[in-house]
């Protein structure tokens, strides 16, 4: 089987052309052509000889992602569904605001956690994803966001399918290429790792030369209720996940975004607002009140106008910043928690 050409460094890419008798300098023109101008055809190479071209092709190959469908929401949001190499199929989403555009990307094949509220944890992991194609994800967006709005995206929020620090090696890696300036160019400062709290990996990723923004999917401060609605966490007590984040803002400086979805009768009463209270003044932080988006489970239902006043009113009584994230796609089942590969054309 023909390697992907894109799993090689720089550097492999120079042994490989010196050991064909070609030029070093091929290797960074071919990694022009993978990176920095997204090419998927060794034949679009028009820079490099035939010969160049035909060693390319008979030695590697390009597996690129491919659009499969394309569904448009009423508010403007697009959801790809994206089909992989071996045929295993994500979502991605772009979100066009008044003045900004945000792809919303995904890091797995499925998820390897169990929250009981998102429709992507009923789906199996199947594998993650190679750092090639989350790049793939956000290069596509990209075009996307240009064709219909006229601009290129403005943020990159991991928080599609699958629990992106799981699958830690190839999201850095393709941060990394999103951000060179030998691939898209994007600002780290404007990209989000969204994580539902694996404690020693927030501090791995605190640790990294390159500096993002983390956002902790939390929904509760109180043990037993996270735990029932996120039963993975009965590993990573919240203690230990604030124990990170602090090290998180001690390291980077950076403020930690809570993303937080209130239920009628879970998570909606005074006691887990001062517990959420106490929790945000713990670390440096800010807290997004996100709409649920329904996804089948009767258990969860959102909790009455009232409910959500009252979390507002206490985190600004105490200084804390929130802010009610607008719902974007979910009538095309691709706002947050509703991306499970239900695509129709």
């Amino acid at each position: 089987m023909k390697k992907d050409v894109r799993s090689l460094t720089h550097d492999e890419l120079i042994s490989f052309f010196e050991c064909n008798n070609h030029s070093s300098y091929r290797a960074t023109q071919v990694y022009e052509w993978l990176w920095k101008k997204s090419c998927f055809s060794f034949d679009e190479m028009t820079n490099l000889s035939k010969n160049t071209r035909e060693l390319l092709k008979d030695k590697f190959v390009i597996n690129n992602i491919k659009i499969d469908k394309i569904q448009k929401s009423s508010d403007g949001t697009i959801k790809n569904a994206i089909k992989l190499f071996d045929d295993s199929l994500v979502e991605s989403v772009l979100i066009p605001f008044e003045n900004r555009t945000t792809a919303c990307v995904s890091s797995q094949v499925g998820c390897s956690l169990d929250c009981e509220f998102c429709a992507t944890s009923k789906l199996k992991r199947i594998r993650n994803l190679n750092a090639d194609e989350i790049f793939d994800q956000v290069s596509i967006i990209n075009t996307q966001s240009k064709t219909y709005f006229g601009r290129p995206i403005s943020n990159i929020v991991f928080m599609g399918m699958g629990e992106p620090l799981l699958n830690y090696t190839n999201l850095i890696s393709g941060i990394k290429k999103i951000s060179s300036n030998n691939g898209l160019g994007i600002s780290p400062t404007r990209i989000t790792v969204s994580t539902s709290g694996i404690p020693k990996m927030i501090i791995k990723l605190a640790d990294e030369p390159i500096k993002l923004n983390l956002a902790l999917s939390l929904h509760s401060a109180i043990e037993d209720t996270r735990t029932k609605i996120m039963p993975f966490s009965t590993r990573f007590s919240l203690s230990e996940i604030l124990d990170s984040l602090k090290y998180w803002y001690k390291k980077t400086q950076r403020i930690v975004t809570y993303e937080y979805i209130i239920w009628k009768g879970i998570n909606d009463d005074f006691k887990h607002i001062e517990s959420l209270i106490k929790f945000c003044k713990a670390s440096p932080s800010k807290v997004n009140i996100i709409n649920y988006n329904e996804v089948g489970n009767k258990f969860f239902i959102p909790a009455d106008p009232n409910s959500i006043d009252n979390y507002v009113q206490e985190l600004k009584i105490n200084n804390i910043s929130v802010t009610i994230r607008k719902s974007r796609g979910n009538d095309i089942d691709a706002a947050c928690g509703q991306l499970a590969n239900k695509i129709t054309n």
